[in-house]
């Protein structure tokens, strides 16, 4: 008696076929790569161009943004102008020693933001600082 192994359709396919799976993940990494820095900042605000370097961060920062047309972001949420120090301090659970970066767009007026930057340190912030964009070379 010779019994014949060959493949045949009663038996299940043991192996994987990784090339659909690669293409899969690379379809999905590139939509993540494309993806990634569009989730960075809710706010779109033009910033002003500096040659200082960047901080080292060991815990992300509360940020408070200013768009062009004056409005108030903690955040992506927008605040009213007077609510700014409550709500500041709720989110910071009531630690003055959060860092807040100011982000003013580059055409509003320089006074503005040094007015909210007053406001927050007179509140007892200490740790209150500005972001610009990186110094591109033209």
């Amino acid at each position: 008696m010779a019994f014949k192994f060959n493949r045949s359709s009663k038996e299940p396919m043991s192996e994987i076929n990784v090339t659909p799976f690669v293409d899969v993940m690379l379809v999905l990494l590139i939509i993540f790569m494309v993806t990634a820095p569009l989730l960075t900042v809710g706010v779109q605000v033009d910033l002003p161009e500096s040659s200082a370097d960047s901080l080292a961060e060991e815990t992300e920062p509360l940020t408070l943004t200013i768009n062009s047309k004056g409005e108030i972001f903690i955040q992506e949420s927008k605040v009213e102008y007077e609510k700014i120090i409550a709500k500041v301090l709720a989110v910071s659970k009531n630690r003055t020693d959060t860092r807040i970066y100011v982000r003013g767009d580059k055409t509003i007026n320089y006074g503005r933001v040094l007015e909210i930057m007053g406001l927050l340190s007179g509140s007892g912030f200490t740790k209150v600082a500005l972001i610009s964009e990186p110094y591109k070379e033209r």
